[in-house]
């Protein structure tokens, strides 16, 4: 079999899945090169325990040249160029050639996309920002704080509740009655790609702990001086401290390479992860994959941006260059599986998962928070850096 090169952009969640699977299922058959701009994997599902001090920055990161051990290269760089008809692509000014290709340099946060929003918020998406909000939770002396969700898609859509209740936790713990906790957000509900049942169940436990759940607000300006935001229609809100989900957009090569739709998204093959390239495939937060089972959303609804789905669709995505490679039919294909951890800032956590490309509506279920979800949250963390670096 002669040996083949697979290009794998992008060292998050999709990307290490996906090449260790490579690697591992063609052996000394294949060249697995791994790229990324950063030198460590961070595991983003861990963030928020930095700020309640059960983490440091260093215990939720590892070295990706690390996959080296497993026969995998890892570049160090920035990717500049895409070239699908040359099968090549540039990192820096390096020309590295491929036979396959996976996209998964995830979405990029874009502060600038709103006046003033930089200013005056904290991105909790960086972990120079999660750094930051702890110190501005151990020093804060305000009453208001508003966790702002201003677009969508973002990643992860656990996150902005996770990060409400953890901050009411801890603040609740310091100032008792005086905080003012908000949740201002485009959404009509809670992660409305889980479906109404979920969102109401988010609402509620938002409402038991005193979080006041602000939907469908869109921002018009944002005053850092005067801590207020400004939304469409006038209304106003205070805010002492600004938590935020950052807009967020696709890297501009993936543009400039002619793979993105209108939204600047990648649509791909929902089943097999396929671009409008055979030998190109997109994984993960960079990705567009509409939702066909519906429940009256105000918009069409995409599968989520967030690591477990990432994680799926590496797996699928491997099996077929390995079995393309190996010159086999494939079989496998992505079945729009996924769940996720929602921490309430207590020591207690829900968990939510089902089919999301189930018919004629997803079927996604939350399981009632509990202490067990909370600890198994923290067990997944150790088997994914056992299992993957």
């Amino acid at each position: 079999m002669e040996q083949k090169t697979v290009c794998i952009l992008g060292g998050g969640i999709g990307g290490v899945v996906a090449a260790n699977l490579i690697k591992k299922g063609l052996g000394n058959n294949s060249r697995v090169i791994l790229i990324d701009k950063n030198s460590d994997h961070i595991f983003a599902p861990s963030f928020l325990w930095i700020v309640d001090g059960k983490r440091e920055p260093e215990q939720i990161k590892r070295p990706l040249k690390r996959l080296e051990r497993k026969g995998i290269e890892f570049v160090r760089g920035e990717v500049t160029k895409i070239s699908p008809g040359d099968n090549a692509i540039m990192v820096g000014d390096q020309t590295i050639k491929y036979d396959y290709l996976v996209v998964a340099l995830g979405a990029e946060s874009n502060m600038g996309a709103i006046d003033n929003l930089d200013d005056a918020a904290i991105n909790f998406y960086s972990l120079d920002g999660i750094l930051r909000l702890k110190k501005e939770l151990q020093k804060f002396k305000g009453e208001d704080v508003v966790v702002l969700i201003p677009s969508t898609p973002y990643k992860c859509p656990a996150a902005p509740y996770e990060v409400a209740f953890l901050v009411e936790a801890r603040l609740r713990e310091k100032a008792g009655a005086k905080i003012n906790t908000h949740v201002c957000t485009v959404e009509g509900l809670p992660m409305p790609g889980a479906g109404p049942e979920v969102g109401q169940m988010i609402k509620g436990l938002l409402a038991n702990r005193g979080i006041n759940f602000k939907p469908t607000v869109e921002v018009d300006s944002i005053d850092p001086k005067l801590k207020t935001i400004t939304f469409k229609g006038g209304e106003r809100q205070r805010a002492d401290l600004l938590i935020t989900v950052p807009p967020h957009k696709s890297p501009d090569v993936v543009k400039e390479a002619g793979l993105t739709n209108e939204a600047g998204w990648i649509p791909v093959d929902k089943k097999t992860l396929e671009t409008k390239f055979r030998n190109i495939f997109a994984v993960g937060d960079i990705t567009a994959i509409k939702l066909e089972g519906r429940y009256k959303p105000e918009k069409q609804l995409m599968v989520p941006k967030a690591g477990v789905f990432a994680h799926g669709e590496a797996e699928v995505v491997a099996a077929n260059i390995i079995a393309d490679i190996k010159g086999v039919t494939r079989t496998l294909k992505f079945n729009g599986e996924g769940s996720c951890f929602l921490e309430l800032g207590d020591g207690t956590a829900g968990f939510a998962g089902g089919r999301f490309y189930e018919m004629p509506r997803p079927i996604v279920e939350m399981k009632k928070p509990s202490r067990l979800q909370a600890l198994k949250k923290v067990a997944f963390e150790k088997y994914w850096f056992w299992r993957w670096l």
